[in-house]
């Protein structure tokens, strides 16, 4: 059914979950586009057009596909089982942030477990990922990766990880200089109390990526170590 599949997290339902659904544009959870609100001079579809597919997340294990000898269902059970292993992770909060050139939500407070968690779930969950071909390494093989981050590439097909990890809820996609501050106060306003804090992580979703490019919740597993 699905062509790729990641390892996220996303919100409970609740208003943090539909705000964040509605300013992007999609549904991870009801596998659906929704309206974006109305504010003024702002082009909100085009803003979010980049980051719209994924739907509100933070990435644990970015998109894989799926390794020759294993299935979607051992897949889910494997997560099944990781997550029962795992505690849940409590931080202070999100701040909206910038990041280059997009906006996004970053933790705040110790985020050592967080860490932790992404560690274990590359690692662990690594034995469902197929290679990455030789285009897809030369294509993620950006010039400004450091060589253990080509190391990380090579090995779990993502340099993002370990000491690189940084969880993000990204919210835009990349904006030109005088986008900023507008975005960044619009997104205050409309976010307001709904964002969470403290901010808790326990569970971890599957998501699958359809035909068009659009990720769709499969299963929600809870941490409870």
């Amino acid at each position: 059914m699905f062509k790729r599949y990641a390892i996220y997290y996303t919100p409970p339902p609740g208003d943090f979950a539909r705000r964040g659904a509605a300013w992007l544009g999609w549904d991870v959870q009801a596998g659906e586009a929704v309206a974006h609100p109305d504010i003024a001079g702002l082009d909100i579809a085009k803003l979010t057009q980049r980051p719209r597919k994924y739907g509100l997340h933070g990435t644990v294990k970015a998109p894989f596909f799926l390794a020759d000898a294993t299935s979607a269902a051992q897949l889910t059970e494997g997560l099944a089982a990781f997550c029962k292993g795992q505690a849940p992770v409590q931080l202070d909060g999100l701040a909206l942030s910038q990041i280059g050139r997009f906006l996004a939500l970053v933790p705040q407070g110790d985020t050592t477990a967080l860490g932790s968690l992404a560690a274990s779930a590359n690692v662990v969950l690594d034995a469902f990922r197929a290679p990455l071909s030789e285009a897809e390494f030369t294509r993620k093989n950006a010039p400004y990766l450091t060589d253990q981050q080509r190391i990380y590439l090579k090995t779990y097909g993502y340099p993002h990880i370990m000491e690189y990890f940084r969880f993000h809820i990204t919210l835009t996609g990349p904006l030109a200089p005088d986008q900023i501050d507008p975005v960044k106060t619009a997104l205050h306003r409309y976010l307001g109390s709904d964002t969470p804090a403290p901010f808790t992580i326990d569970s971890l979703t599957l998501c699958g990526e359809d035909t068009q490019g659009r990720f769709h919740e499969v299963e929600r597993f809870a941490l409870s170590s």
